[in-house]
């Protein structure tokens, strides 16, 4: 037994330093997946304050569901607008945008997307190019807030672009109506005033400079179509420049139907000289060949020019407005220091460049107004008449 003592007494000292060592050992792993947890967890945080220019930059640019205005921390001061959906699965639904709270929930099976339900899909494998998907776009999901690609959803939504069409096409009605009945109350005799006076004198500009010159004889006929363009594209032009409103003229969509309208009122225009011209131009037979495809193809480069023009000069203002305020962002992030030293000289530049699209948004109208006189005058040549006629080479500005 005396024997044993020695030998129990050591069993039992190293079975206390292991259970003693894999106490450590334990709380050791502990702490570093402990430390771990907080440092992935900093780095997702960090991750969402980090400023995505991009991402902010097309917010403004797209369409969406609402007129957001600004954010109070975590509250939005936005403006609502219908949403209505068809599904062949689900069949109609309509309610308010503000049933997403943001894209924060899911209302009736759908949910609009945002920047974290993007990410998620991005982590279950979705291909987010094929599907089409994007931030902003609603879709269709199950109880367990899972996308469900092959549900068809068809968005027949008001959105802030079609809100704003409309309120700038009412706009347009009152004020061309409310002038024609001034003119029908008080006649010719009394001179106009006000308004009346500013729309007089921005419809003889459009004859003098642009009807007449480029359509001739032909002008009264096609002058409610020119000044319809000009009017409509200059006051959603302004529309754009306020803040919270959409950049109705910045999208593509909206550009491409009004180049395909000045398209249609150019075939209807044409005649026989125009298209014996195209297909059997008057220049040697050996040069025909070569003549006739690219005479074909201008048919539809003028509507294709009228659209890209209008859509790129907007957009374009309105990014480097946007870029020009997230710079005091960007430099803030940096150091506050650099971000409060730089907001005079950002503010300046935003100023002078908000002056030049004022003049932009006049000078755009005017041009698509012009070139659209341009192509129809174009469409008809052949017909003249008389010295009065003559209608001018296109002027690219």
């Amino acid at each position: 037994m005396s024997l044993r003592s020695p030998k129990y007494l050591l069993a039992l000292v190293f079975s206390l330093f292991i259970v003693s060592f894999s106490n450590v050992s334990v709380a050791q792993s502990g702490d570093q997946n402990d430390h771990e947890v907080r440092k992935t967890r900093n780095a997702a945080e960090q991750k969402e304050k980090k400023l995505k220019p991009g991402d902010i930059l097309m917010e403004h640019i797209m369409d969406a569901h609402e007129f957001h205005f600004l954010n109070f921390g975590t509250h939005h001061v936005s403006l609502p607008l219908p949403v209505i959906l068809y599904s062949p699965q689900k069949g109609f639904s309509a309610f308010m945008s503000s049933k997403f709270e943001h894209g924060e929930k899911t209302y009736k099976g759908y949910r609009l997307i945002d920047e974290h339900y993007l990410e998620k899909l991005r982590d279950e494998g979705v291909d987010i190019k094929k599907a089409g998907l994007s931030t902003g776009k609603i879709i269709a999901v199950n109880d367990n807030d899972a996308y469900e690609p092959a549900t068809k959803i068809y968005d027949l939504s008001m959105t802030r672009n079609v809100v704003q069409m409309l309120v700038a096409l009412a706009l347009l009605v009152w004020l061309l109506l409310s002038s024609a009945k001034k003119y029908q109350r008080n006649g010719p005799n009394k001179s106009p005033s006000g308004m009346q006076n500013a729309i007089e004198s921005v419809i003889t500009f459009i004859r003098d400079e642009v009807a007449k010159p480029n359509l001739g004889h032909h002008y009264e006929k096609y002058m409610p179509y020119i000044l319809t363009v000009f009017f409509f594209i200059l006051i959603n032009n302004i529309f754009g420049l306020l803040p919270g409103s959409a950049n109705v003229t910045g999208n593509i969509a909206f550009t491409l139907v009004l180049a395909l309208v000045s398209f249609v009122v150019i075939l209807f225009s044409t005649n026989k000289h125009f298209w014996s011209h195209i297909f059997w131009p008057p220049v040697p037979h050996g040069i025909k060949f070569i003549l006739i495809p690219v005479e074909f193809l201008g048919i539809f480069t003028k509507p294709f020019a009228l659209m890209i023009r209008l859509f790129a000069n907007m957009v374009a203002g309105h990014m480097v407005i946007t870029c020009l305020i997230m710079l005091i962002f960007i430099f803030g992030s940096m150091t506050p220091f650099a971000g409060y030293g730089f907001s005079p000289v950002s503010l300046g530049f935003t100023i002078f460049i908000y002056m030049i699209e004022i003049l932009v948004a006049f000078i755009q109208a005017f041009i698509f107004a012009n070139l659209t006189a341009v192509f129809i005058g174009q469409a008809f040549e052949g017909e003249h008449h008389d010295g009065n006629d003559h209608i001018e080479d296109p002027v690219i500005i």
